[in-house]
């Protein structure tokens, strides 16, 4: 994945950030918006833009737009960086393929030891019983 043009795909918008803060957050815009549409994406084959869309389709608008905001820090640039960050891992996870499980048996000896101890708490549990008269 070539980030440089995943980077340039996105439209980044600062917003003003909500909550506690003071003059501060009434007079800065440091919350960052990212917006990246997957269609448009020239970074991904249709594969797997048909994968992502499968994988994220959770997060993706009705105009298959993902939307992210980041507003931990107070530096717009931060914030920036972060989202990006954010949207790099985010697709990293969703164009893993995982692997196929294999069956498997049990191994005899496994089956041993199982019936081994089956046996050992069964005798345990008769000892418990008062004898017979």
């Amino acid at each position: 994945m070539n980030k440089k043009i995943l980077q340039s795909e996105c439209e980044f918008k600062a917003v003003r950030s909500s909550g506690p803060g003071g003059q501060h957050v009434n007079k800065t815009s440091t919350k960052v918006m990212l917006h990246w549409d997957l269609e448009a994406s020239a970074v991904f084959t249709e594969e797997q833009k048909e994968r992502l869309g499968q994988r994220l389709a959770s997060k993706l608008t009705t105009e298959n737009q993902l939307v992210l905001s980041y507003d931990q820090s107070r530096s717009q640039h931060k914030n920036k960086e972060e989202v990006f960050k954010n949207l790099v891992q985010l697709l990293e996870k969703a164009l893993v393929i995982p692997k196929k499980r294999k069956k498997t048996r049990p191994t005899l000896a496994s089956k041993k030891r199982r019936l081994e101890s089956k046996k050992q708490n069964a005798q345990k549990k008769a000892n418990r019983k008062p004898p017979d008269f």
